[in-house]
Formats: C-alpha cells, sequence, structure tokens
C-alpha cells in the first residue's frame, strides 16, 4: 500500500462526499485536517483524520488561524450551500493552498468557482457531456478524476451481482478498499400522453440504499483498487 503520510489534505465539508474522502486519505495514510461548522459531523471523522476543527469556512479571520502548512491539497466538498463553497474556495487561494478541489452543483456554480481560485471541480449533479459520450464510445474506459497523484473519484456501472443489495450488505470498503459516495441514478416515467420520460437523478446513500440495475456509482479509492472493482462491472 502506497504511503501518502508526506501529503496534506485539508477536506472542508464533511456531508457523505466529505467523510468518505476523510475516511479514504486517511486509511491511505494521509495527513487529513477535516473542517465543518457542525460539530456532529465533526466528531463522525475526528478518529479517521489528523486533526478535525469545527469552525465555519467563510470567516476569513478564523480559517487565517488554521494551521494549513502541510496542506497540498484542499477539497471545497460543501454542496448544499453555495454561496459558503465559493467564499471558503475564495480564502483558500488568498491562504495560498497550492492545489484546490472544488465540488459543484450548476454549471454556473462551477463558472464561478473557477474564477475564485478553484484548480480543479468535481460536478457530482450535473451530467458532463464529454464523459457521457466517452462512456458510450469507449465503454472499457475507467472515467476517473484525480484527488491525489493515487487516489481518484471514479464512475463505474454497477457490477450486475451488487443489484437489489445494499451497501451495508456490499461492504465495499472492507472488501475492496473503495467507498461508494453517490449513485447516479436513471428513472423512467410516462406522461399524459403515455410518453416515456427518461431523466437522471443523483443519490447520495445510507447505508441501507440498495443497488439497482443501470446504475452508475461514483466511487473513492487508490487507482488500483479502483481498476479491480470496475473489472467486476465488465
Amino acid at each position: 500500500m502506497a504511503n501518502h503520510s508526506s501529503r496534506g489534505y485539508a477536506v472542508i465539508g464533511l456531508g457523505t462526499f466529505g467523510v468518505s474522502l476523510c475516511d479514504e486519505l486517511g486509511e491511505k495514510g494521509g495527513d487529513v485536517l477535516a473542517i465543518d461548522n457542525q460539530a456532529a459531523l465533526v466528531e463522525r471523522v475526528k478518529d479517521t483524520v489528523s486533526q478535525s476543527i469545527v469552525m465555519d469556512s467563510t470567516d476569513e479571520d478564523a480559517m487565517g488561524q488554521v494551521p494549513f502548512d502541510n496542506v497540498e491539497t484542499a477539497v471545497v466538498a460543501i454542496g448544499d450551500n453555495v454561496e459558503a463553497s465559493i467564499l471558503t474556495t475564495a480564502i483558500l487561494k488568498k491562504l495560498g493552498i497550492p492545489r484546490i478541489v472544488a465540488r459543484a452543483i450548476t454549471d454556473l456554480h462551477q463558472e464561478v468557482l473557477r474564477q475564485v481560485g478553484a484548480d480543479e471541480i468535481i460536478n457530482l449533479e450535473v451530467d458532463e457531456g464529454v464523459r457521457m459520450a466517452q462512456r458510450l464510445i469507449s465503454p472499457d474506459i475507467l472515467d476517473h478524476i484525480p484527488i491525489s497523484e493515487n487516489i481518484s473519484l471514479a464512475e463505474v456501472a454497477v457490477p450486475r451481482e451488487f443489484v437489489e443489495k445494499t451497501l451495508k450488505q456490499l461492504d465495499v470498503r472492507r472488501r475492496m478498499r473503495v467507498s461508494i459516495v453517490a449513485i447516479r441514478r436513471t428513472e423512467l416515467a410516462v406522461d399524459e400522453e403515455g410518453n416515456t420520460l427518461r431523466s437522471e437523478r443523483m443519490v447520495f446513500p445510507e447505508a441501507d440504499q440498495a443497488l439497482s440495475e443501470g446504475d452508475v456509482v461514483l466511487v473513492v479509492g487508490e487507482n488500483e483498487d479502483l481498476s479491480a472493482f470496475k473489472e467486476l462491472s465488465q
């Protein structure tokens, strides 16, 4: 297993996505600083990260007191508060963090994050046409967004044997050393005229969430482990 202890990470926003990042980076030996304004969320990760802080990441004075000296990559994982994610990204840029990865929920949000200093964008909610085309043309290519040198966020079709099983039953974190942070699910409906309507939505799953046929899971893990997980879907 690779040792990432020489690299420091900050994860700001401890929802499902942020917690999964903390768990994965911590397990792989990363020096992780976790920040959220809710004490209960910070409590969830305190045993898996190097340091956890309860604070408002939009408070520039408070952020200036945070020990970011060893942080090479900061991930702004805030998803439900667009203003907070933008302000936090701008503050991190002003503080001189070398690499900022930010989560966006709309195209406009993504554009603004880039303008205020985000080096990379993770867009979980908005369907990216280029990525969709790549999957259709070359379905065997692992679509992934690097988080660090050896850890990525990947989109993988749900393996057939995982259908109708819950995340708790699958226990992929223990068995395969990866974490499922979101599910891209296609849903069909019929309008008043009998036409079939197709739509996609993002599901941020709890442990009792069952997977369905046709789901695409967003998985965080070390690249070698992600490749092994991908092979299950072929």
